[in-house]
């Protein structure tokens, strides 16, 4: 498939309004390529393709994600719309023929994170966080400049703020985040 057959695919699958993030999405994750001087298309792609897996069933995510081997935490488990990430990795590669591990390494870690992360992983990573039809994250404006001045310590910003979201809201903080987070933290 090229991009566009892949893109219309994407539209056919989503809701309007994540069409419109996963856009989004691309959009920003070309510009902060831009700026950081990696490739334009290896992050549009992987902008994406970044939640093609979202909106299949949780059963179904842990259905497939066993039948392939894929893991499943215990975490994930419970939470199973995490799961969309590593199927999407997956779908990514045998439904759509993508086998660039960049780009299928930044589809697994875009909702966690991951200690050490690439410079397109961190890149798929922002940009799904701060893409322009989202509104609601706390200091969205600033995170948005920060971006574009130093990706660490963007990151390390995003993950404060989302460890924190998740438990004044009584949400358990999936440990890949922490981790993330406690690395970003020592390593800055």
């Amino acid at each position: 498939m090229n991009f566009q057959e892949i893109k219309e695919s994407i539209r056919a699958e989503m809701p309007v309004k994540r069409y419109e993030h996963t856009l989004g999405v691309e959009y920003t994750a070309a510009c902060l390529a831009m700026r950081y001087g990696t490739d334009v298309e290896q992050a549009r792609l992987a902008g994406l393709l970044h939640d093609c897996a979202k909106y299949i069933p949780a059963s179904e995510k842990i259905r497939i994600c066993e039948e392939q081997h894929l893991g499943v935490s215990a975490y994930e488990r419970k939470n199973p719309e995490l799961l969309h990430a590593k199927l999407g990795a997956y779908l990514a590669e045998m439904r759509y023929n993508i086998h660039d591990q960049e780009i299928l390494s930044s589809i697994v870690w875009h909702t966690t994170g991951r200690p050490g992360m690439s410079l397109l992983e961190k890149i798929i990573f922002i940009a799904d966080y701060m893409e322009p039809n989202r509104n609601h994250a706390p200091n969205l404006g600033e995170v948005r400049k920060i971006a574009f001045e130093d990706l660490d310590i963007c990151l390390r910003k995003i993950l404060e703020d989302m460890v924190i979201y998740l438990e004044s809201s009584g949400f358990v903080t999936d440990p890949m985040t922490r981790e993330t987070l406690e690395f970003y933290r020592s390593s800055l």
